[in-house]
């Protein structure tokens, strides 16, 4: 798959399941609401009392799922971080592009933006038979 046919198929989708690890190795997942980067960089927010915020902070480890809902599927894993200066600038413009309201949120107490760098990205489309499987390493 290359890269654009990937970007596409993410931007169709507005939400996805996050998943973190809580400090004492529980699991915990979220519906996020999420943009992306050309770079393939996913993009949510979410306040500074959320679980997710609190256990990406001790344990920056992510997997994500987006598309569910028509058999295809991405199944993401990488890395998260919190960036500041130019570089939230630019991941914040990326998720207003998709989430204009976005920009009201910034007035909320402790509202922050995460990126998530793919690491590894599983592409399944099962509407074919076979299945066309893909991973990708990045």
């Amino acid at each position: 798959m290359k890269h654009d046919e990937l970007l596409q198929f993410l931007r169709r989708y507005r939400l996805a399941v996050q998943a973190s690890v809580t400090p004492d190795g529980a699991p915990q997942a979220a519906v996020v609401g999420f943009a992306v980067s050309d770079e393939l960089e996913i993009v949510f927010d979410t306040v500074e009392s959320t679980r997710k915020y609190g256990n990406l902070r001790a344990d920056p480890r992510v997997a994500l799922v987006v598309g569910w809902d028509d058999a295809i599927t991405a199944q993401i894993e990488g890395v998260a971080d919190f960036p500041t200066g130019s570089e939230l600038e630019h991941i914040r413009a990326c998720y207003f592009t998709a989430y204009p309201d976005g920009r009201d949120r910034l007035a909320w107490p402790g509202i922050t933006h995460v990126r998530v760098r793919p690491a590894w990205i599983r592409y399944s489309d099962f509407t074919q038979d076979p299945p066309h499987i893909e991973e990708l390493t990045l």
